[in-house]
């Protein structure tokens, strides 16, 4: 049998209970062993399951041990991982949550769960250093409007129709918390928010009116000058951009041309 066919039908096998141990496969007296696949196979599923909860803990806090037990095994049967990485795996499980369980997850849940995905994608995003308030001042009047900036590459702008942030935060604040949705508002307006990677420390921040449509400019490409025109007032320039540079958010500062 071809290698590939060998593959397939052994992958097969691992994701059905029911399904006998692949061709080939035997145990120690050179026969099939239905048993000791068995623990192969829950070995296989317990480690899958166990990374999307590493991944993704207020999620499960939050929808409960059993329930998310239940929607991660279920991902786990309709996604593969496609990585030897484990780190790799269930990047995708929020986009899952909202198409195959809309009434278990709600719209908070799944954004909880886009905050925690980015978080780690934070965490393991491609080092670099932070642009430096230095770098900023040393900016002269004349090379402010045209300047841009370099997104640095652990940075993250989420936009959320919930407070998701808050609700993670809180998690944070006093990990006691149980309970399925036991801290989710209902009817609170949505939250902006950026995560980041200082000095090895992701952070989560919740962006203020106006600092995720900026920051969204600048990270398009978009002149310090042309960023701004999103703020409704003139005045907030400096607080965001100061802000943004304090929270680690680039990795670079380009002075503007001459005029």
């Amino acid at each position: 049998m071809p290698f590939d066919a060998v593959i397939a039908e052994f992958a097969a096998a691992l994701e059905n209970p029911a399904a006998p141990p692949p061709a080939g496969v035997f145990g120690r007296r050179r026969a099939p062993d239905g048993r000791r696949f068995s623990v192969y196979r829950n070995n296989v599923a317990v480690a899958l399951i166990g990374a999307l909860a590493a991944r993704y803990p207020v999620t499960e806090a939050i929808l409960g041990a059993e329930t998310f037990r239940e929607l991660a095994r279920a991902f786990m049967q309709a996604r593969k991982p496609r990585s030897p990485v484990m780190i790799a795996y269930g990047g995708d499980f929020p986009d899952f949550l909202e198409e195959a369980a809309p009434g278990l997850a709600t719209p908070g849940i799944v954004e909880v769960a886009r905050l925690e995905n980015a978080w780690v994608e934070a965490y393991h995003a491609e080092e670099a250093a932070a642009a430096t308030l230095a770098q900023l001042a040393a900016l002269t009047p004349e090379r402010v409007a045209g300047a841009r900036v370099a997104l640095h590459p652990a940075a993250r702008l989420l936009r959320f129709a919930t407070p998701a942030a808050s609700v993670w935060a809180s998690r944070q604040a006093d990990p006691s918390l149980s309970g399925p949705r036991s801290d989710l508002p209902e009817g609170e307006g949505g939250e902006d928010a950026l995560i980041t990677r200082p000095e090895a420390d992701v952070r989560v921040r919740i962006l203020p009116p106006g600092g995720y449509d900026f920051a969204a400019r600048l990270a398009d490409g978009a002149t310090l000058a042309q960023a701004a025109e999103a703020l409704a007032d003139a005045d907030d320039f400096g607080a965001h951009l100061v802000g943004l540079v304090e929270a680690g958010a680039f990795c670079s500062i380009h002075p503007g041309d001459l005029s």
